[in-house]
């Protein structure tokens, strides 16, 4: 397969005449794409779209320019070849899984005829030659040539054309308007497969000459005008360039791998892709001067794909368009300055450093055609005394590519180096980056009241205290009230006082983890530091049912009728699924004995209703409280004892 683009000189001459048109130059990208693979790619400069035939998926994707999917045209049985009509309107495509040719219309993207080519024909390939369409079909050695005479009133189709070749699978063909009345074929399903040039000035192909060069070629392309081809071989590690005429050899252009696929620029200029099974480079473009070393680009870390066309020049020559990857994780990558030698910078940095301290930073600049020593380099330091970076000025290279520089960098943490060369009029720019990290001073930062516990709903201040730092003197206090519903809350950020210190006053419902962050600066590192304190609950106890209360043995006691059941209300604060602790003692043999001792849930409110039922013996001395135990129901806040309600039984 091929890719092609058809020049738009001669529609923009007509819609601008005489005036100059300026280009905006556009960087290299890349951009993925849904195609599980491409059978072949047609650039259509003129309505600045691309075609790509994705047989798996019976469909031909249209992008823009950058590979931005505009349209997908669907129904397309095992679309395979693609070929652009000369005046850009027409995009023609070989449907091998239907037996025919399709015509589409490529400005309103839509299908407009359609030519049978016979049953079984499965036609793969397609190429528009002298007002007729030459296709290659069949399949193994039932293959042929045939036409599609569209000079007709009613276009009509021609087989066997082949002139007594018999092709060992449908031949690949190429034509150029430039060089009229020659069509290029390669019989590349077999390695002992010629190409053969037919002469077709008279309607009916004429094999001018044939040769044997390898077989099972992978691709080609024509030159410019049309009288040389140049091939992606069987198994080389290059290309070949033949002369149509007598198909002697003009030129080779060495690979670092097995070729896959070919594209020549309208000034000659040549480009490739390889398997590039190494990853060491995967696109090739040569310069016309065969004194001067290829450019590689490595594109895709990726095996690049095989068994179609994905390489094509733009119709000016000045971009290349390269299709990377396979099985739908394809990538449509675009390169708008391919004649440049791809540069590759490396920065190499301590991984670790003191602050204000020396320190050296090295590397190389490399490329295809080495560049000399005296090549400019620019160098921008980023710290966090310079956060948008600061220039280092002008380093240079050295012998062999390789640089290196000294700094003393007055700012500790992460310290990043950027390395810039800018390029020139053969060599692509390029950037790269290391960082270090630079040793920072440690500061004293404290937090008080760590470890302890407070009353309910008590106000308590809590102080940062920051030592000595560079420049940042602001301090964050955040407090973190247990459970989940409670968020962590940033309660105050200051700077602190001359002192040190910054103060936050806080009342505690829960206990809480607190916490102080210096962020840090350019010469000390940044420190937190992490207390917790309790917090209580607020609880009370009331008896009902006493008939009444006198104060003796030094408490205040509730008097019950023996017959009475005294009821224990318990309010406390509340939360999801707490308990409260019931506990219940005798006054005997001096000293007070427990007696009960029993959890309750309290409600969603924080009350617990407890009856005290049975027959207690008159005249002995009780007492009663309810306690919050954390880690009962809930531990979000500090136990909690409750204070002692005394009560005796009367006849």
């Amino acid at each position: 397969m091929r890719l092609r683009t058809l020049p738009v000189a001669a529609a923009l001459a007509a819609l601008f005449g005489s005036a100059v048109l300026a280009v905006p130059a556009s960087a290299d990208s890349s951009r993925p794409i849904a195609l599980f693979g491409a059978k072949d790619t047609v650039v259509d400069d003129a309505h600045r779209q691309v075609f790509i035939s994705d047989a798996y998926n019976n469909q031909i994707v249209v992008t823009d320019l950058t590979g931005k999917v505009v349209k997908t045209l669907a129904g397309l049985p095992q679309v395979a070849d693609l070929e652009l009509s000369p005046d850009s309107g027409t995009l023609y495509a070989a449907l091998q899984g239907a037996d025919k040719i399709v015509a589409i219309d490529t400005g309103r993207l839509a299908q407009t005829a359609a030519y049978p080519t016979g049953d079984g024909t499965a036609p793969s390939r397609v190429v528009y030659a002298d007002g007729r369409l030459w296709f290659g079909y069949g399949d193994q050695w039932d293959s042929g040539l045939g036409e599609v005479d569209l000079t007709a009133e009613t276009p009509t189709v021609t087989l066997d054309l082949a002139a007594g070749h018999d092709f060992a699978s449908p031949p690949v063909l190429y034509a150029d308007a430039d060089n009229p009345g020659t069509l290029l074929a390669l019989d590349a399903g077999i390695s002992s497969g010629p190409i053969i040039v037919y002469d077709i000035s008279s309607g009916t192909p004429v094999i001018r000459v044939s040769a044997e060069k390898g077989g099972t070629y992978d691709d080609a392309a024509l030159t410019p005008d049309g009288r040389n081809v140049v091939v992606a071989g069987p198994g080389n590690r290059a290309l070949t360039e033949y002369r149509l005429s007598d198909l002697s050899e003009v030129r080779t252009f060495p690979t670092v791998s097995e070729p896959e696929t070919v594209s020549i620029a309208p000034d000659g200029t040549v480009a490739a892709t390889v398997l590039d099974t190494d990853n060491v480079g995967d696109t090739l473009v040569f310069s016309n001067d065969p004194a001067r070393p290829t450019s590689v680009r490595n594109l895709s870390r990726d095996w690049m794909p095989w068994g179609g066309h994905s390489t094509s020049w733009s119709a000016d020559g000045s971009t290349l368009y390269v299709l990377t990857g396979n099985s739908d994780a394809m990538q449509f990558q675009t390169v708008d300055a391919p004649r440049k030698y791809a540069s590759t910078l490396t920065v190499d940095a301590p991984t670790k450093a003191t602050r204000a301290a020396s320190l050296t930073v090295k590397g190389k600049l490399t490329a295809n055609l080495a560049l000399p020593a005296g090549t400019p380099l620019h160098v921008t330091r980023t710290d966090l005394e310079s956060p948008s970076g600061k220039s280092l000025g002008t380093k240079y290279l050295g012998a062999g590519g390789a640089y290196s520089f000294t700094d003393t960098p007055p700012a500790g943490g992460t310290v990043k180096y950027t390395v810039t060369y800018a390029g020139d009029t053969t060599h692509t720019a390029a950037t790269a980056t290391d960082t270090v990290d630079v040793s920072r001073a440690t500061p004293t930062l404290t937090l008080n009241n760590n470890g302890k516990a407070y009353d309910y709903a008590q106000s308590v201040t809590f102080t940062a205290h920051l030592g000595t730092t560079y420049k940042n003197r602001t301090v964050e206090i955040w407090a973190n009230p247990y459970g989940a519903d409670k968020p962590n809350t940033r309660v105050k950020s200051g700077t602190v006082n001359a002192s040190g210190n910054l103060s936050v006053t806080l009342t505690l419902t829960r206990k809480t983890e607190l916490t102080a962050k210096f962020a840090g600066d350019a010469r000390y590192a940044p420190k937190t530091t992490t207390g917790t304190v309790g917090a209580g609950v607020k609880v009370s106890t009331a008896l009902g049912g006493s008939y009444k209360t006198l104060y003796t043995w030094n408490h205040t006691y509730y008097y019950f009728h023996q017959s009475k059941d005294p009821v224990v209300t318990t309010t406390m604060t509340s939360y999801q699924g707490r308990k409260q602790l019931l506990q219940i003692q005798v006054y005997s043999g001096g000293v007070w004995q427990t007696t009960v001792k029993k959890y309750f849930t309290l409600d969603s409110a924080g009350k617990s209703v407890v009856t005290l039922t049975g027959t207690p013996p008159t005249g002995q001395r009780f007492r009663v409280r309810d306690s919050y135990v954390s880690g009962s129901g809930d531990s979000v806040n500090t136990t909690t004892y409750g204070a002692w309600k005394y009560f005796t039984f009367t006849h």
